[in-house]
This record gives C-alpha cells, structure tokens and sequence, in this order.
C-alpha cells in the first residue's frame, strides 16, 4: 500500500500514527511546502515571547519521521491532484504515484483588498513560522505596530511582540474582540486586561486606505505605524481538491472516517469541513486537537481499519499576558451565567443538553464540560446546579462516576 499526505502538521503527524497502528508495513511519502520539522503552530506567537524556542516547537521529536518510515519531501510544493491516475503533481511536473491519499493542506491567510496596501512595506501575515520569523527581523524597539484584526490570531500576535515594540494598536470591524469565542460580557473583560498591558483598540471600525506609514480608519481617525499585522482571518487551502472535483462547502467536505467525495482521497485538519455535533451542522474546526483526532481517524481509514471520529466540537483553550479562556460547542439556547471579578463563566443549555460554554479566569474541570458536550449527555440525569456552580464528579450517577473513573458498573 502506498499512502500519500500533503501537509506536515498536525493533522498529517496524527495519520501517521493512525496509519502504523494499523499497517506497519506500507510505504508513507509525506509532501510538505514547509521545509521544516512539524512543529506546533500554536506556539509562533511564544517563541517571538521568547517562551519556547525553534527546538521545543516540534511536535515530534527529530527521529519520528525514521521511526515510522516515512520518506518525508519537505519544501516541495504539490501543484495538482490527479484522482483518475491516482498521482499528485509536485512542482516541476513530477508524478507520484498513490493507492491512499490524504489532504491535509491546512489554512491560509485572508487578506481582503486594501486601498493602498501595496504601498506598505513592512506588512505581514501571523499564521506560520516564516511569518512569526519575518515579522521578528521587522520590528525594533521603537516599532509602532498596526494589526488589523482583533480575534484569535491578531491578539496572540500582539502578545507575542508586546515587549519587542514601542505601541501596539488593534483595529477590527467588529464590535467586540475575540467575537468568535466570547460573548459581550467576556469580551469586555478581556479587553480591559489586554488594556493593562498596553494595547489600544478601535472596534467597530476598519481601515478605509493606507499610506506607508499610516492608516485612515473609515471613522475618519488616522493610526501611523511602522509595522502593519493583517490578522484579518484563514481561509481553508481547499484549492488542490476543488479542482480534482471533490466537493466544498468552505472546507473540503468529509465523512466521518475522513474520506471525501473523491475514491481512495481523505481530508484532515484546518482544510476540512466536518460535522460539529454541538450546532449540528457542518463546519470548518480549525483547531490542533481535532485535526490530529482527524488526521489519525482518516490513518485508520486508509490502512483498511475505520473508527470513526464523529464527537467533533469547536474547542479553544487560550490564554493572554496570564489570563485564561476555554471555550467550547455552539452558544445557543439559554445562556447561564456566574461572573466575579475576573472570573466568567457562561454554559448553554438546549433540549436538555449542554451544548457550549466559556470560561475565564478560573478553568479548572473545563473537561467535565467538555464530556457533557461530547456524550450529549442529558442534564436530567446529573446534578446540573452543581456542576454550574463548581464541575465535579459527585454530580453524576454512581454509575456513571465509575465509568469515568475507568471501572465498571456493580
């Protein structure tokens, strides 16, 4: 069996693994445009901190690639795939051969039309080590940095370069940051703590042009900077599959085994749309839990031993200058909330079922949740005022404490 993966992090390291537990025999070609060891993309922003370095970003030690056989190409470019010859075409015109294939092409930055753009200079994006390593060689201590976008990526960014910099400014459309994980209450909290430690923001409008060193807000405000951050979202890399005819729909549609609409092709990670059972509905998770989980369920796949991943859920666990987020499932039905100080803690209820929550501040049992979430577990059957109040294991049944503490039932 010849196994083929496009991609190099987590999703792709997950179907390696999936794939030796099942086939320790066939032949794995792993084709990353990346020339580097996989690593933990998670941890760009820390390594500009200066809390990690470029050996502790692997995500596997140097000796994985040897361990488990695989023939690793590594700055090569996949250009095309050909479903009917059953070959991928590197750059240069090169075809390789495959009997299993998995896409695993991750995400890419969104970068929308900008009147005057091309006339900033110094302009980067924050989604990858070469962008974390560029962006580092940009700024000095008297940098004033712009960075277009205040969610997830935008403000890792500006933790990240806080201490390298004169002034960090976020600029984003959006009333609130963070819009996609918390909601008003939270968001405002976290934008006073992100204050503290220097940061100005403008909600609520966005850029209208650019100049060098300056940019006109659409409110009629000017920011001038030296060094501009465009963190305005990801875009699934859906581009190889969609034109060998594979269905999309945002990311590249999958079963829950991984497989695609193409014979023999699987899809994993941020380029792949699959079932949230949180809002049932099929959506891109762009999260490094699930695209390993979904990396090693479609491994499974296609060494010929199938098991399903299909309690996939949108999941953060985040934090900013010590201040922590977990946030998971969909924000719908009745909200419930407890805030002290800077702990906030919001669950939502639907049909008897827990299906999203957030918390701030204090995380703890943040997976007692989670397993509500994934398990659909109906809160008829536990002690909800208790776990709403603090997550414990004393709110389940005696039964089903055993079961979670690894035993059986009497």
């Amino acid at each position: 069996m010849r196994y083929v993966i496009i991609g190099n992090s987590a999703a792709a390291i997950g179907c390696v693994e999936g794939i030796r537990a099942v086939d320790p025999a066939g032949s794995i070609l792993l084709v990353s445009q990346e020339p580097y060891h996989t690593y933990s993309r998670p941890l760009i922003s820390y390594l500009l901190q200066g809390k990690t370095d470029r050996e502790r970003m692997k995500y596997r030690p140097d000796s994985f690639y040897d361990d488990h056989g695989v023939e690793c190409r590594l700055g090569t470019a996949v250009t095309a795939v050909d479903p009917a010859a059953k070959e991928i075409v590197l750059e240069g015109g090169q075809r390789l051969p495959y009997d299993r294939l998995l896409c695993a092409t991750g995400s890419q930055p969104f970068v929308p039309p900008m009147e005057g753009l091309d006339s900033v200079d110094k302009k980067f994006t924050f989604l990858s080590l070469d962008d974390a390593l560029a962006l580092e060689r940009a700024l000095t201590a008297d940098s004033r940095v712009l960075i277009v976008g205040g969610g997830l990526i935008g403000l890792k960014c500006a933790e990240g370069i806080a201490g390298r910099c004169a002034s960090i400014t976020v600029v984003d459309l959006a009333d609130r940051i963070l819009m996609s994980i918390l909601d008003a209450e939270a968001a405002a909290l976290m934008q006073a703590h992100l204050e503290t430690h220097g940061l100005v923001f403008h909600l609520g409008d966005s850029v209208s042009s650019f100049q060098e060193h300056r940019a006109q807000l659409q409110s009629g405000g000017t920011v001038d900077f030296d060094v501009l951050v465009l963190a305005v979202g990801v875009r699934p890399r859906t581009q190889l599959l969609a034109a060998a005819g594979a269905q999309i729909d945002r990311g590249i549609v999958t079963d829950a085994n991984g497989l695609t609409s193409l014979p023999d092709i699987y899809a994993a990670g941020d380029c792949a749309a699959s079932w949230d059972i949180s809002s049932e509905s099929r959506r891109v998770l762009a999260l490094l839990p699930n695209a390993y989980m979904q990396g090693e369920t479609a491994g499974r796949a296609m060494a010929g031993e199938p098991k399903p991943f299909n309690k996939a859920i949108p999941m953060n666990a985040i934090g900013f200058f010590g201040y922590h987020i977990i946030t998971a499932g969909s924000y719908t039905g009745q909200a419930h909330v407890h805030s002290h100080g800077q702990d906030y803690k919001a669950l939502f209820t639907q049909d008897d079922r827990l299906k999203g929550y957030i918390l701030m501040g204090d995380v703890a049992r943040a997976g007692i949740y989670t397993a509500l979430i994934r398990e659909q577990t109906p809160l008829s059957t536990v002690d909800f005022d208790l776990i709403m109040e603090k997550p414990q294991l004393m709110a389940f049944s005696r039964t089903d404490r055993i079961q979670k503490l690894g035993g059986a039932p009497c």
